[in-house]
């Protein structure tokens, strides 16, 4: 084979190697994150208490780590800890929770994610437990600790500005399930919801 022939061969190779897509494969991406929640309400018309059904906006904090596939599947635990979360500064409109009442989630997702070179987009729902603490038992619970099953959906992207880290906005919302007798399955929505909106730093490896 002629020089001439040899070059021309191996830049044509070049330039289809160049032009085919990159082989996807699979990652672990750890998310530590920091937001707030907000849009937060519960039904207290049956509590006695002569308050609003908002909670205040509140800091959130925790993380998650996922797995996401070679494709757009992925799995994913998510946990979120709001300190303080039924306190309010407003004592006269809306619920007002004194100490430091707080709320803990604990999810397992389903994540589908599109994997678009830097930028990731992705959608995630699944369900968990939502642990409520409050200290005074004649306010919202009978109880002042509170663990019941609930669901999350959000979504968010992830932007890369280098192989490994990259950042994560991500937006979900959050409710209760309670018991219901009425159905097969023994659960229906519950009135607690809330929204939560984080941004984190994510690694990928």
């Amino acid at each position: 084979m002629s020089l001439r022939k040899f070059v021309i061969t191996a830049s044509l190779v070049a330039v289809a190697s160049a032009a085919s897509p990159t082989k996807a494969s699979a990652d672990w991406l750890l998310t530590p994150f920091i937001g707030a929640t907000f849009g937060g309400n519960a039904n207290l018309a049956d509590s006695g208490l002569d308050v609003k059904n908002e909670f205040e906006r509140r800091l959130s904090y925790g993380g998650s780590i996922a797995w996401m596939g070679a494709g757009v599947f992925g799995f994913e635990a998510d946990f979120g800890y709001s300190p303080n979360f039924f306190q309010s500064a407003d004592n006269g409109s809306k619920i007002n929770f004194v100490g430091d009442g707080n709320e803990t989630t604990l999810m397992a997702n389903v994540v589908l994610g599109a994997p678009l070179g830097g930028v990731r987009p992705y959608v995630s729902g699944g369900a968990g437990i939502m642990k409520s603490k409050v200290d005074n038992l004649d306010q919202f619970f009978a109880k002042p600790t509170s663990t019941d099953w609930g669901y999350d959906v959000g979504a968010g992207v992830i932007g890369f500005f280098s192989h490994n880290v990259g950042i994560r906005g991500d937006v979900r919302y959050f409710r209760s399930l309670q018991k219901d007798q009425s159905n097969t399955f023994d659960l229906a929505l519950g009135s607690f919801k809330f929204f939560r909106g984080t941004v984190g730093v994510t690694f990928k490896f």
